[in-house]
């Protein structure tokens, strides 16, 4: 069985319906998008193009001094290919101004202010543009916890939020996503040399095998280790999966009408 395939021509024809919808509910008409070069930013803006027409899409490229070459180049690819509208946006003085005060704050804070920073300059231009923010995270990262919190995990709509990285590869390669893009290791770009499955010590496709097993499933650890795959990073995944439970909720609140007050 391939837990993978889908219909992607249905697939892609209901991403797109979705984010026609999602827009058109919001009284808007128009999408804003983040474009890192990325597989993901780039097969969000092909379904958003398809969905709005190019000229209802605004893609922001948002590169930090640490950003490579590359993902720039990839994220014009994108635009030229698909014939939307761009704007490149430095993050570098907003996000030095604040460690000019904290200059010791170690990768990890620095990457998620990258993170956060590029996502309040995409909504302050989707103000600007009376536009929604498309949202570009897929299944993956999102039960994995490798997102930022009111960084790249904010958005309007995300209209490849349901589908894993595996899949995300598949349709982009349905729907003509240059090859370039979509062979080259991911990666958040956040400082030189930063690979996403470097950073985690796992491969997204392993990732994916473990997670449909467990989460779509719902089968056991010992039932995913008798199933050929290693047990520590068969539970590494798992534990990432529980650890980062709350980010995918609403923030709690204290249940008050249970009080009858």
């Amino acid at each position: 069985m391939d837990r993978f395939e889908l219909d992607w021509p249905a697939v892609a024809e209901h991403c797109a319906d979705f984010v026609r919808e999602q827009v058109h509910d919001a009284g808007r008409g128009r999408g804003v998008i983040g474009l890192s070069g990325g597989i993901d930013s780039a097969l969000s803006a092909w379904l958003a193009a398809r969905a709005l027409g190019a000229e209802n899409l605004i893609a922001f490229m948002m590169p930090y001094r640490t950003s490579s070459d590359q993902s720039l180049e990839h994220a014009l690819l994108v635009v030229r290919e698909l014939g939307i509208a761009h704007e490149v946006i430095e993050i570098t003085p907003m996000v030095d101004a604040y460690f000019a005060a904290f200059p010791d704050a170690d990768q990890m804070r620095r990457a998620n202010m990258m993170a956060r920073q590029r996502m309040a300059v995409l909504y302050d231009q989707s103000e600007r543009h009376d536009a929604l923010v498309i949202g570009t995270g897929n299944r993956t990262e999102a039960l994995l916890g490798y997102t930022t919190l009111w960084g790249d995990m904010a958005c309007a709509l995300n209209p490849v939020g349901d589908l894993y990285k595996t899949q995300v590869r598949l349709l982009a390669a349905h729907l003509g996503v240059p090859e370039a893009i979509i062979t080259k290791p991911p990666t958040a770009d956040l400082w030189a040399g930063q690979t996403d499955e470097g950073e985690l010590g796992f491969s997204y496709a392993g990732a994916d095998e473990i997670l449909t097993r467990a989460v779509d499933e719902g089968m056991s650890t010992d039932a995913i280790v008798a199933d050929g795959f290693d047990r520590d990073v068969v539970e590494t995944v798992l534990a990432r999966v529980q650890a980062s439970a709350f980010k995918r909720c609403l923030p709690p609140a204290p249940p008050l009408r249970d009080l009858g007050v």
